[in-house]
């Protein structure tokens, strides 16, 4: 289904701008789909237009990782300080792949956070607006934190990234539905969190990952975003199968990410009502904890 009014041979600013990254990348190396993907173009001040790749579906929409990435690249466009802090995100309708339309907000800007929010908008078949995604956030530069570290927690402990399971492992691990997504993503997952593959699922809620972009490009605080909203659902281990939905998903932007590949550890301890939390920890490889989320999320429905 369409997602626009207009039926157009034009390219979308947002597509014109993935092409110039091409073309300024030429004589080197061939720029990222997460880049090309999550490319904004200013239209007017404040206002971006964005195009929604087909890539990054999971099941039956664009993956909410995925949009928390692009707002968060629109919003570091548009505030003074580069770098997400913490931002929040509340999911209203699915994103469809297509032309979308992110309109930014200042809400404060001091000397060392500035605070911002940011809408997605995607049309509806008779020309209407439809806002996919809200966001609020606070910028910084991560660059300028302090050192000083005082932490009691620890990385996960996972297999060695040699004996975890990943997508070109035969037999294999599969998303129930449609999971574009699986063929950007370089993610090696945990012999003790797959029993849901072959129909033994722990229910421990538990689930765990070494993660990396399949192009191999390093990540970075805007992929931090990406990671956090990843890996297969917590409800796979605890036996339900099936979309799991986001409703709200905040995100915590600890330091810059070392290269290499990150660790990603996510619990579920509570289901009830039909929604669950999962909360996430996404460690670098020189063992510093990078990014923290919590999301609420709708449980499967069988």
């Amino acid at each position: 289904m369409s997602t626009s009014t207009e039926t157009s041979t034009e390219a979308s600013p947002a597509t014109e701008a993935a092409t110039d990254i091409a073309t300024d990348t030429a004589t080197g190396p061939a720029p990222s789909e997460f880049d090309r993907d999550t490319a904004v173009t200013l239209r007017e001040p404040g206002v971006y237009d964005a195009d929604l790749s087909a890539g990054w579906t999971i099941i039956h929409a664009v993956n909410g990782g995925y949009l928390l990435a692009l707002l968060g690249r629109a919003l570091g466009e548009h505030l003074p300080h580069p770098d997400p802090f913490t931002i929040s995100a509340h999911y209203l309708t699915p994103s469809v792949p297509g032309p979308a339309v992110i309109r930014t907000e200042t809400v404060r800007t001091g000397r060392t956070l500035s605070t911002g929010q940011a809408s997605l908008f995607q049309y509806a078949e008779d020309g209407t607006e439809v806002e996919r995604i809200r966001v609020l956030a606070s910028y910084g530069d991560l660059d300028a934190l302090a050192d000083d570290v005082r932490t009691t927690a620890t990385p996960p402990a996972m297999a060695p990234i040699e004996n975890c399971f990943s997508a070109a492992d035969n037999p294999a691990p599969r998303i129930p539905g449609s999971s574009a997504i699986a063929d950007r993503l370089d993610l090696r997952l945990d012999p003790a969190c797959v029993g849901w593959a072959v129909g033994a699922p722990s229910g421990k809620g538990e689930m765990r990952a070494w993660f990396g972009l399949a192009d191999g490009r390093e990540p970075d605080a805007l992929t931090l975003l990406l990671t956090v909203d990843a890996l297969p659902p917590t409800s796979f281990e605890l036996g339900l199968k099936g979309w799991t939905p986001t409703v709200e998903l905040t995100t915590h932007v600890r330091c810059r990410p070392a290269p290499g590949p990150l660790r990603v550890s996510i619990t579920t301890r509570n289901l009830a009502g039909g929604f669950l939390e999962e909360d996430a920890e996404v460690w670098d490889s020189a063992d510093r904890l990078v990014a923290q989320s919590r999301q609420l999320a709708r449980a499967p429905r069988d």
